[in-house]
């Protein structure tokens, strides 16, 4: 077999952590050369290395690669820290506003609650006068009936 250098080859490369699948790496680079990167935390990886070359289904061509790990511990990366802090401190911020509209929706309704239950209460307190004073006539036109009854009979048996 032999080996031929193609300058138009090229070189993609997929970096994922093993634990968590979240992808480091995933880059193009040219036929030769030299690539690092830096993950964030330590453990299992998986490297996917692939070409751009494509002679068909069926080619009998092969790729040639040489692949040089070197593994070692890595120091902080203190921006991506600092970055992280900042989104949590946006979200922590986001929810403290959240936190302050919900409490001012509670109060608006407790306030709402308070006014309905007022006018409830006045509405309850009149339909009950007016049932009382309902009562108050009907008794009052009984006892006239009455009276203007037994005097009407009392007449006519008298006469």
């Amino acid at each position: 077999m032999t080996y031929v250098h193609h300058e138009k080859l090229g070189v993609q490369v997929n970096v994922e952590e093993m634990d968590t699948g979240h992808s480091v790496v995933k880059t193009r680079g040219p036929a030769e050369g030299k690539f690092t990167f830096t993950s964030h935390t330590s453990g299992d990886h998986s490297f996917c290395l692939g070409t751009n070359y494509t002679d068909g289904w069926f080619s009998t061509r092969h790729v040639k690669m040489y692949l040089d790990v070197n593994v070692g511990a890595a120091k902080r990366d203190t921006e991506h820290d600092r970055s992280h802090i900042n989104d949590v401190a946006e979200k922590l911020r986001d929810l403290s506003k959240r936190l302050e509209n919900i409490k001012r929706e509670q109060r608006y309704q407790r306030e709402r609650e308070a006014s309905f239950r007022n006018l409830s209460e006045s509405t309850n307190s009149r339909a009950t006068w007016y049932t009382i004073m309902q009562i108050v006539v009907l008794l009052c036109t009984c006892a006239w009936q009455m009276r203007h009854l037994t005097r009407f009979f009392e007449e006519r048996k008298v006469r």
